[in-house]
Parts: C-alpha cells; structure tokens; sequence
C-alpha cells in the first residue's frame, strides 16, 4: 500500500498516534517515507520535530498539507516516495475527503464505544461517495484504546457491528490504552504495538 490514510469522523481514538507510529515502523523498514499532517491541531508534526530535535534515526520527513489542493499533492508524491501516510484528523474534512480519493488504504481508529461505533456509517456514507473516484480504496477498522479489563465484552460487541458493513475490514489487531504510547510520542519515538497491546 503507497498511501495509507488514518482518518475518520470521531476525535480523541489515537489516530495519531498509530499514524506516528506506522510512519516510524515503514521509515524502520527502510522505505522513503512521507508522512503528511493535515489536522491543523499539527501534533504529528510536532511528533516528527521532536524526533529531529532528538536525533532519532531513521528520520521521518514530515510536511503540513491543507485544502483541496492535497488529491494532486498526493498523487504528485506517490511518485517520488514509497510510502506515504496521512493523519487526517478526527472529522469530515477536505483533507480527508481529498486524501481518500487517491489512497490505497483507509485505517478507521475507533474505540469500542457506541459513541465510536455510530461513526460508522457516516464513514460508510463518505465511502461509498469516494469509491466512486477511486475503485482500488480499502477500508480496515482498527480498535484503538481498548480496555485491558478481561472481564469487559465492549471488544467483541464492536467487532461484530463492524461486520454490518460489507466494505470496511477488522482489523486482527487491537491497541490497547497505554501510558506508554503517550510518553514515547511526547519523545519522538515510536512503541511496538505488539508488545504493549
């Protein structure tokens, strides 16, 4: 997947933080990696600045994008970079409208709350307006600050709405709420979902 976007229509689900960390991870791999920050809060910029400020290698280039104008900046970049991924924030917005017409891969970030989940459709609205641009989108949901009480069911109950929706994927994975994806971004660094989770 060149363009990764990780987006949706509720704010506060981490998505910045798992597009921070997936920049790292694609920069660690050694692919020429672009990540883009289009939410004007700019934290994933200051993310990729601290982590220059700090010499952490491998860099991760990072530019703010706004507007319309981003669908011919990506489709431009998509052919000098490997890999590009997009933090598009947490509404309906031009960025992540124009973002999603030329992306591989859509990454919805939702927690296992109804609150979330009724976001849902709206991103199957917007899909199905966008697919109509661009045929080859995929959309994976992504269970981001999850509970790590055993006992709760709000995993499962969200897993099974999101089957509701013949064009969106579950993701297998699930991001737990750790202090430790909060301290590493506040440092530039990434965190091994695979270790925390």
């Amino acid at each position: 997947m060149k363009i990764v976007v990780i987006g949706g229509e509720k704010g506060g689900t981490g998505k910045t933080t798992i597009a921070t960390n997936i920049a790292a991870l694609r920069a660690i791999n050694k692919f020429d990696t672009l990540f883009i920050d289009t939410d004007q809060q700019a934290s994933a910029s200051s993310w990729a600045y601290t982590r220059d400020s700090n010499n952490i290698e491998p860099r991760v280039a990072c530019v703010q994008k706004f507007g319309r104008g981003l669908t011919k900046e990506l489709d431009n970049l998509s052919r000098r970079y490997e890999s590009i991924i997009v933090d598009a924030g947490g509404r309906d917005s031009v960025e992540l409208r124009s973002a999603m017409v030329v992306a591989d891969l859509l990454v919805i970030p939702v927690q296992a709350s109804q609150f979330d989940l009724w976001t849902l459709s709206k991103m199957d609205d917007l899909y199905k307006q966008v697919s109509a641009i661009n045929s080859k989108l995929k959309v994976h949901v992504l269970i981001s600050r999850a509970p790590t009480n055993p006992s709760m069911t709000d995993i499962a109950e969200a897993q099974s709405l999101v089957k509701d929706f013949d064009d969106f994927v579950m993701m297998n994975s699930i991001v737990c709420d750790r202090t430790v994806y909060r301290k590493a971004a506040a440092q530039g660094l990434r965190c091994p979902f695979g270790e925390y989770a």
